[in-house]
């Protein structure tokens, strides 16, 4: 499997405080690449690394197996970015602002037109050519960032944060963006909502106070999680009732009670089912919904991050 991005023992101290502290990632090309963690845990630092913002302490960092070297710009052509926050402005219009970002990767004037074309149909802009930037939406503004990320036709796109300030449908469609680039450039991104990763990523990587605790693919993580929640609502029975027939056996994990609805978290579904199965049967129970879920990346991030995994 050939690593669009391989970074290996990567350290950025900023007197005495480790933002980054030997890091080792591999991105797979072509991959959608989750870059998980809490507030402050160093995903932006790292990803400016990548793009040369910013210089590593210690620690490689390689693109397509070429090591970089900070200040050499060499590699900017392979990378497109979006920032956390990303600056505009707001004077242009969509089309100018993508023909000033192509300007500084001196593309030629009709590949440029054609590039400019192809993203605004791609991020779903095109009918707001005309519009001034300082009209925009913020999802719309989010969808323009990506296009000018993706401006140079690059080969690994770098997203900080790109849909944390964006209402349900602002980021739906910018999610939906992202989904359809796999496979067609490799999408590196950073987020702490983890329904969107869970979504459209193939592989994540947890990292806490800069340190990476789990790097896998989404199925595999999942199996890493023996937790499963099973979802009872009653018919003649109230909840408390029944959680305290359950509340001291070894393989509950925790009770959520909702009025006739019970959710119960498990650590051993089996054994779970089997004896929930006997006590509604001994205790002539009628329940309208019995529902098992496999644990969400939701529940396994909390457990990596509190280390429970």
């Amino acid at each position: 499997m050939k690593m669009a991005v391989k970074i290996k023992n990567l350290v950025k101290n900023y007197d005495g405080v480790l933002a980054v502290n030997h890091l080792d990632l591999n991105v797979p090309e072509g991959s959608i690449y989750g870059f998980l963690g809490p507030n402050g845990a160093g995903k932006t630092t790292t990803l400016k690394m990548i793009v040369g913002m910013t210089e590593p302490t210690e620690g490689e960092i390689e693109i397509f197996g070429n090591k970089l070297t900070f200040g050499n710009d060499s590699f900017r052509d392979q990378i497109g970015f979006l920032p956390d926050v990303p600056g505009f402005y707001d004077w242009m219009t969509a089309k100018e602002f993508l023909e000033f970002s192509g300007s500084l990767y001196h593309l030629d004037s009709e590949t440029l037109k054609n590039r400019i074309k192809e993203l605004l149909d791609m991020v779903g802009l095109s009918k707001n050519v005309k519009k001034k930037i300082g009209e925009f939406s913020r999802g719309m503004k989010q969808r323009l960032g990506i296009a000018q990320a993706l401006i140079n036709n690059p080969k690994i796109i770098l997203l900080d944060e790109p849909v944390s300030a964006l209402d349900p449908m602002g980021r739906k469609e910018v999610m939906d963006i992202i989904g359809s680039l796999a496979g067609k450039v490799t999408v590196f991104f950073s987020s702490h909502i983890l329904a969107d990763v869970e979504r459209v990523c193939d592989r994540v990587v947890i990292i806490k106070d800069g340190v990476a605790l789990l790097e896998d693919s989404i199925e595999h993580i999942r199996e890493i999680s023996q937790s499963r929640t099973i979802e009872i609502e009653f018919e003649n029975i109230d909840t408390s009732s029944f959680a305290s027939l359950i509340e001291n056996s070894p393989w509950l994990e925790s009770i959520k009670n909702g009025g006739k609805r019970l959710l119960i978290q498990v650590n051993n579904l089996d054994q779970a089912r089997l004896e929930i199965s006997e006590l509604i049967y001994k205790n002539h129970i009628i329940f309208k919904k019995f529902t098992i879920s496999e644990a969400t990346l939701e529940d396994i991030f909390i457990k990596v991050v509190n280390g429970d995994v």
